[in-house]
């Protein structure tokens, strides 16, 4: 695996170092001990899956807060998403920063994402599809939310947004109380 630290200290943009043949390739797209090596949480306890049918839908931008943090480990494995995470950790130099990254099913790119993080993403095509383990389970109590165009973040999505859930519409603009 080939760890690059993004511009989010503790995020990371994963690929698969690929070992290749006629026959196609192998790769590792987990490692517990390489996590471990990279000072990373391994300890996945849910795999999520989300399929959506449209170009231009919005997921996100969640987290869960404390002591439900999660990490999350994202892979797009149809279609194509640009995926995007915001530094929610009011000490950390790059507070309320974002950065997104393009995953696709042909990349095999996976990015890393921290707890204390919000997460979302837009797919780029129709018809795509993200699998990613979790290092806590969904908690309701525990969920949070910002919008997608929270003018504090002032994320670009690279598409324009088609199709948005009334709940992640609902969620207001994040300030720090949000993080209790």
């Amino acid at each position: 695996m080939i760890f690059n630290e993004l511009s989010l200290k503790g995020a990371f943009l994963v690929e698969v170092k690929k070992i290749e043949d006629e026959r196609g390739f192998f790769g590792r797209a987990w490692c517990k001990n390489e996590f471990l090596e990279h000072g990373l949480n391994p300890d996945f306890v849910q795999l999520n899956t989300s399929f959506s049918k449209k170009k231009g839908t919005i997921r996100g931008m969640h987290y869960q807060v404390d002591p439900y943090q999660e990490v999350k480990f994202i892979r797009c494995t149809r279609g194509s998403i640009y995926d995007v995470i915001v530094d929610l950790r009011p000490d950390s130099p790059t507070f309320m920063k974002w950065v997104g990254s393009e995953l696709t099913a042909d990349n095999y790119r996976m990015v890393y994402v921290p707890e204390n993080f919000a997460h979302g993403f837009v797919t780029l095509e129709d018809n795509s599809e993200v699998y990613y383990p979790v290092s806590q389970v969904y908690t309701p109590g525990a969920e949070r939310g910002a919008r997608y165009n929270d003018p504090g973040f002032n994320i670009q999505w690279p598409v324009e947004i088609t199709v948005v859930s009334q709940k992640d519409l609902s969620h207001p603009d994040f300030d720090l109380s949000r993080l209790q």
